[in-house]
């Protein structure tokens, strides 16, 4: 008999009150209040970050190129074709994109300069703006301006 009474006290005891219920959700609510702000913004430094290093590689393959055909690429889908000599510059089947899912800009040399631009216009895709929406240039990377 003992066995059938600690069995249905037992039952009637299982689960959580809604008080407790509501202590929990509370708490979850809090720590996301504070988690995902932080979170995002470490996603937003990520992609940043992402570009700061894409830039300088794709840098590195237009001086490459520069080098090995006493010019600098057209466009920067030069890079991912064969040159005349067979080498391809960045081993990838197509031009990378930023963090944003854009093409990173590239202007040629114009004018007899060696200097070209490579750059990012940031999440909002145009030029300026502040944060996550800043342009970056691999000027700005080389120079440690940012």
């Amino acid at each position: 008999m003992k066995i059938q009474n600690i069995r249905s006290a037992s039952k009637g005891n299982a689960g959580f009150s809604i008080a407790e219920l509501m202590v929990v959700i509370l708490i979850i609510g809090l720590l996301s209040t504070v988690v995902v702000p932080k979170v995002l913004d470490r996603l937003s430094d990520a992609k940043t970050g992402k570009a700061k290093a894409d830039l300088p590689a794709i840098a590195q393959a237009l001086d490459q190129y520069m080098i090995s055909n006493g010019r600098f690429p057209d466009s920067i889908e030069d890079l991912v074709r064969p040159d005349d000599n067979g080498r391809q510059f960045l081993n990838q089947k197509t031009v990378p994109k930023d963090p944003w899912g854009v093409e990173y800009e590239y202007l040629a040399p114009s004018g007899g300069s060696n200097e070209y631009e490579l750059r990012t216009l940031g999440r909002d895709g145009q030029p300026g703006g502040e944060g996550e929406d800043r342009d970056l240039t691999y000027a700005m990377i080389r120079d440690q301006q940012i």
